[in-house]
């Protein structure tokens, strides 16, 4: 079994790669080559495409990242709070970050929850997020400044 730090090390070097906005192969090169891998952001899936669905295997996880970075913008994007399980190779994190709905460019601050499944190596099985869809929605359907104004 690996050390807490080896997963911790992982884990900040997935998320760094999100905050330094890396290039999408970069993303997946942190992703294991040799166990099945998974994307999921959790919620009602008739929100977004990229909603409430398992992107399965390399060209999943590819797919999910692809659907997003036409869909949305980020910037200043920060990871704290990381907690991790080297027994059961997991960890969780926190995010902050100013998101942008491209199509309408309705924005909105938002603070979101990584839970990462990791290999013996140190590489992503599975990546999952908790996000807030709600925002999402509303800013795809140019109503988000609508709702905070009223």
């Amino acid at each position: 079994m690996h050390s807490r730090s080896h997963y911790l090390s992982s884990a900040t070097a997935f998320c760094d790669s999100f905050a330094q906005t890396k290039d999408l192969d970069t993303i997946l090169s942190h992703f294991s080559t040799t166990h099945k891998i998974s994307a999921i952001e959790h919620g009602e899936r008739a929100l977004g495409q990229f909603l409430g669905r398992s992107f399965d295997g390399l060209d999943g996880v590819r797919s999910y990242f692809e659907i997003m970075a036409t869909l949305v913008s980020y910037e200043d994007m920060k990871f704290s709070e990381f907690v991790v399980d080297a027994e059961a190779r997991k960890v969780a994190c926190k995010g902050k970050a100013k998101f942008t709905w491209i199509e309408t460019g309705e924005s909105w601050d938002e603070t979101f929850a990584y839970m990462l499944d990791f290999d013996d190596e140190g590489k992503v099985t599975d990546y999952q997020v908790w996000a807030d869809s709600g925002a999402a929605y509303l800013a795809r359907k140019g109503e988000l400044g609508k709702v905070r104004d009223s």
